[in-house]
């Protein structure tokens, strides 16, 4: 990460410090979600207070986090990679489907 330009951080609900770095929000998240333009805080709300959390189905060292009601959709999707220090937000994407593992 040296020398990468951070633009938001957040503290997971269990305290460990995750950075999404300008490239990943710029050249991945808002170049595949561009209706996120906008909504930078509320994809870092949804690591530091979600209101939903799921290990990712696929990749062992990364978890969901979805907030709902923010963002452009009903839910708001945000994928944390563990697999480095700290750790990283890698996409983030509005979703109008309740996560596989939520009950309300």
């Amino acid at each position: 990460m040296s020398g990468e330009e951070v633009i938001g951080e957040a503290a997971g609900p269990d305290g460990a410090r995750v950075v999404l770095l300008a490239r990943v929000w710029h050249d991945k998240v808002l170049r595949d979600h561009a209706e996120l333009d906008g909504y930078l805080p509320d994809v870092l709300r949804a690591v530091g207070a979600p209101d939903h959390i799921e290990p990712d189905p696929v990749y062992e060292h990364r978890t969901r986090f979805h907030l709902r009601g923010a963002g452009p959709s009903r839910w708001l999707l945000v994928v944390v990679s563990y697999e480095q220090e700290p750790a990283r937000i890698i996409s983030a994407f509005g979703n109008r489907k309740d996560p596989r593992s939520w009950s309300a």
